[in-house]
């Protein structure tokens, strides 16, 4: 296994181009998943992430599109009366997501996503009352398809502080109505999801204070510990040593 210190001291030395080489240096010769997930709440960054691993393993990404929901905007703004239409425009969406990847996996090739199709009733759960949510659970009980599991999902976690900081940071119009009451409610929802979650090996990261982005020590660290992980259930928090 290459010597992660040693590559992460010696970026800072060497040309543009060097965090690739550091990157390949690190991989090679090592089993990576096939098939990666990754999950959190609003804010969190795990489209973020999604697409720089994919970048980093070469990997396809399936992507949710919560741009494409004409119902988020309003859900927003009043949860109570628009959180049936909006649950189920996602569980369709999502559904024919897994739908075309599978139709698509002729040649079986690796990817990475922003969501499992099983976080859809996670939010159907904390946003719906007990009659809408019986109602959700017949469709979902029609159309939910044999959805492939991951060989690796990644849970991302960050107090709602960090989250609502991230949110407005971004920037993006249709999430700034967001309130904190909310995303304590989503982060307590995972948290209970995660609990018992065991259809696949989980690794749960503090995001509080990494920064997957700017941060390439922090990049790398992640890469190299993820790269270990081969059933159970693990924990990344690099800062507790730092």
């Amino acid at each position: 296994m290459p010597d992660l210190n040693n590559l992460n001291n010696s970026l800072d030395k060497q040309p543009l181009g060097s965090e690739r080489l550091a990157i390949d240096e690190l991989i090679k010769g090592r089993e990576i998943p096939r098939f990666i997930t990754i999950e959190g709440s609003i804010g969190v960054g795990k489209t973020t992430l999604t697409k720089r691993l994919a970048e980093t393993f070469n990997y396809e990404t399936m992507l949710e599109r919560a741009e494409e929901n004409p119902f988020l905007s309003s859900f927003y703004k009043n949860r109570r009366q628009n959180a049936l239409a909006t649950q189920l425009f996602f569980l369709f969406q999502r559904s024919q997501q897994i739908q075309e990847m599978r139709q698509q996996d002729l040649f079986s090739p690796v990817r990475i996503s922003d969501f499992l199709i099983e976080k859809d009733r996670l939010f159907a759960r904390a946003n719906l009352d007990d009659n809408e949510y019986k109602l959700y659970e017949q469709v979902y009980s029609q159309i939910t398809i044999d959805a492939p599991k991951p060989d690796l999902v990644i849970y991302l976690q960050s107090p709602v502080d960090v989250l609502m900081d991230r949110i407005s940071k971004r920037g993006r119009n249709i999430e700034q109505s967001i309130d904190r009451n909310y995303l304590e409610l989503l982060n307590e929802a995972y948290s209970e999801f995660f609990l018992y979650y065991d259809d696949a090996p989980l690794l749960i990261v503090n995001c509080t204070e990494i920064d997957f982005i700017n941060n390439e020590n922090d990049y790398l660290s992640l890469i190299d510990y993820l790269l270990n992980v081969r059933s159970g259930r693990c924990y990344f928090n690099p800062t507790i040593f730092s």
